[in-house]
């Protein structure tokens, strides 16, 4: 075989070898050319979105929430892409492996196949073809020495050729194969940088719209403490967090505070109803008054001894949920004008008075949060 068509596919192999390795410098080019890219088509866009909600009326936070909630939807997304993303690059990878280690193995059998060749024709080179060379067989006069020489010849051109074929095929297999892998690397890089920096935008994007809601809250008379924990309690995208805790046992820092001091809820609760409290503000001029919001598991207790057919059995309250509030200040009088509007309204923030409290037990005062009355439009 030779020489230049073995050093070519010696090369093309150990190019193919540093595909399986992603270079550092590559890497971080690609990243940063798909972050300005993404960063230049949606920085303003994201701005403009968040400073929007900024000018807007404070107590409209069931949208600022609702967009909130799709931002991080967005991002769930986002991440999830990339992660399929990284583990598509990273099974292709092991894919080029395969095949570089196929090729590799291509490499040592064309290799033994030349070496008995290479060792015939220093033999014939060593030993002409009869004493007076090819005369005797052209002549006609030729002995069994010749012709099993000439065999031997005849074999090793054979032989020689179908190395040549063979490896010709191997080669063009591996340079399609190198152009492909490196084409896949390029790709990869990319598409992954891209999604990295998307994930990175979508995430400050919702640190922006989060950080405007709770503005929004303390500016509606939502107390927090100086280091804002309960500021991180009203972050909705921790909603679904806190629901993973056992009814009643929901520790506070996955709480937020009502207006009415002293009492909490879950996050997506609370901000559903400060807006349904600000509505009612606007039509009978004070707040909804509140007597009591999230229970832990004692104080269910103590509730379910004190009053006893009036309250849920411990652990399986709504109120151990963060989901559920008993009010006063007339809504607690059925068919009350304040019974009435918070009957009508209350649905559109997601709060509504179950079916069970008409009746049995009679609870006109107690109100539920339904996260799905209160779902993504």
């Amino acid at each position: 075989m030779p020489a230049p068509r073995s050093a070519g596919l010696i090369a093309v192999v150990m190019a193919m070898a540093s595909l399986l390795v992603l270079p550092g410098r590559a890497q971080a080019q690609a990243e940063g050319a798909a972050k300005a890219q993404v960063e230049a088509e949606a920085q303003s866009q994201a701005g403009a979105h968040v400073a929007k909600y900024r000018q807007e009326d404070p107590s409209n936070l069931t949208e600022l929430r609702k967009e909130a909630e799709q931002a991080a939807k967005k991002l769930e997304d986002a991440t999830k892409a990339l992660e399929k993303r990284q583990a598509t690059a990273k099974a292709a990878r092991e894919q080029l492996k395969g095949k570089l280690l196929v090729l590799r193995e291509s490499e040592l059998q064309l290799g033994r196949i030349r070496q008995p060749v290479s060792e015939l024709a220093e033999l014939l080179y060593g030993q002409p073809i009869g004493a007076d060379g090819v005369v005797p067989f052209l002549s006609g006069d030729t002995d069994t020495d010749t012709l099993r020489a000439m065999a031997s010849v005849n074999y090793m051109v054979k032989t020689r050729q179908e190395v040549v074929e063979r490896t010709s095929v191997l080669t063009e297999r591996t340079e399609s194969l190198a152009a492909e892998a490196q084409e896949l690397r390029a790709g990869n890089l990319l598409a992954e940088a891209q999604l990295a920096a998307e994930v990175d935008l979508l995430r400050k994007q919702s640190d922006k719209i989060v950080k405007s809601l709770t503005a929004a809250l303390v500016k509606l008379g939502i107390k927090i403490d100086k280091v804002g924990r309960a500021a991180l309690g009203c972050n909705p995208l921790r909603a679904t967090t806190a629901g993973n805790y056992p009814n009643g046992l929901i520790p506070g820092a996955m709480l937020c505070p009502l207006q009415q001091r002293g009492h909490s809820l879950r996050a997506d609760a609370t901000i559903a109803f400060v807006s349904l409290n600000e509505a009612y503000k606007q039509t009978f001029g004070r707040p909804i008054c509140v007597t009591d919001a999230y229970r832990n598991l004692a104080e269910q207790q103590s509730v379910y001894y004190r009053r006893p057919g009036f309250a849920a059995v411990p652990g399986r309250s709504n109120h151990g949920l963060g989901l559920a509030v008993d009010l006063c200040g007339g809504v607690e009088r059925f068919r009350s004008a304040e019974f009435n509007w918070l009957e009508k309204n209350g649905k559109r923030y997601g709060w509504f008075h179950p079916d069970w409290a008409y009746s049995s037990p009679f609870e006109p005062w107690h109100w539920e949060y339904d996260p799905k009355m209160d779902k993504l439009p």
